[in-house]
């Protein structure tokens, strides 16, 4: 069973957020970097960029797939985890730890009540047999 850390959010298209204050951290959960095998490529938004909630802000590559990153907030990203494009297996051991992926100074916090919970996400992610 993948890790899902209960102090986190969760979107269905497998991005998690750890807020603190207006500042959102968002990486992919261990199901998704579970189910794309070792991550090769990430492909990050630059610092600046407005994410709007739902819109594609990057790409992960790895050994079986491109996939799409989606913005599970809107928002504008202040920092960008440089540090894993050279060691990008961080996304695969720690995917949310230091594996995390971009910092996003949170617009409307409405958007995080339509986020999952962990024990929603863990049910979800059980039924939707994964993808990413």
């Amino acid at each position: 069973m993948a890790l899902v850390p209960a102090d986190l959010l969760y979107s269905q298209s497998h991005e998690w957020v750890k807020l603190d204050g207006n500042i959102a951290t968002i990486g992919i959960t261990d199901h998704a970097q579970a189910e794309l095998g070792d991550i090769t490529y990430l492909d990050l938004p630059e610092v600046g960029r407005m994410l709007q909630k739902d819109s594609q802000f990057g790409e992960v590559e790895s050994v079986k797939a491109v996939s799409e990153l989606f913005a599970p907030l809107t928002g504008e990203v202040i920092e960008t985890n440089t540090g894993i494009s050279d060691t990008t297996e961080l996304v695969n051991s720690d995917p949310y730890g230091e594996g995390w992926l971009i910092k996003v100074t949170v617009s409307n916090s409405f958007e995080l009540s339509v986020l999952l919970e962990a024990a929603d996400y863990e049910k979800f992610s059980e039924e939707d047999g994964g993808g990413h």
